[in-house]
């Protein structure tokens, strides 16, 4: 296993379509493993194959238990409710942008040896879920934001978020 480099915005591998996952072989096993440690050492909650240069519709999402699923040729099948939230993206390094995603999303998807199977999560996990399989599109957060907030905006947005945290 080993750390793979994360392609930052402007490169062009995050603005192409990724190829169907067909092979479940040793190589995708070496890749899920590589991009797992990949995430956990880069402290971000999701990571798409195209961040690592591989243009494979593979992608891992840490959910809120800490667990990495790993999504193969992931399709988004059903969605529920919506939530508008802080976004930033491990190709897109200190930049955060207000974003409005569905609040519960179902995902069929391969496992590492060919299965299929269906997950299902809300809040921040459903967020990564959006966010990863967009990525195998092409597409990055920044495209759905209105404009990335300034350091005083974070702040701001922050300080406002403990605030009704605290409140609850």
């Amino acid at each position: 296993m080993a750390l793979r480099k994360i392609v930052l915005q402007g490169e062009e591998c995050l603005t192409k379509k990724c190829r169907v996952v067909t092979d479940f072989n040793a190589r995708l096993h070496t890749l899920l493993d590589d991009m797992k440690d990949t995430l956990i050492d880069s402290g971000g909650v999701g990571l798409a194959a195209p961040q690592v240069g591989i243009l494979r519709r593979v992608c891992v999402v840490m959910n809120e238990d800490d667990e990495i699923i790993e999504l193969i040729n992931p399709e988004i099948v059903a969605t529920e409710g919506e939530q508008t939230g802080l976004e930033g993206c491990l190709s897109v390094p200190g930049k955060y942008g207000i974003v409005t995603r569905p609040n519960v999303v179902r995902v069929r998807a391969q496992d590492r040896d060919g299965a299929w199977f269906e997950v299902e999560d809300e809040g921040l996990t459903a967020r990564c879920f959006c966010h990863e399989i967009e990525h195998l599109d092409g597409h990055l957060f920044v495209e759905r934001t209105d404009h990335l907030l300034t350091d005083e905006e974070l702040q701001e947005y922050i300080r406002q978020q403990e605030e009704e945290d605290d409140k609850e």
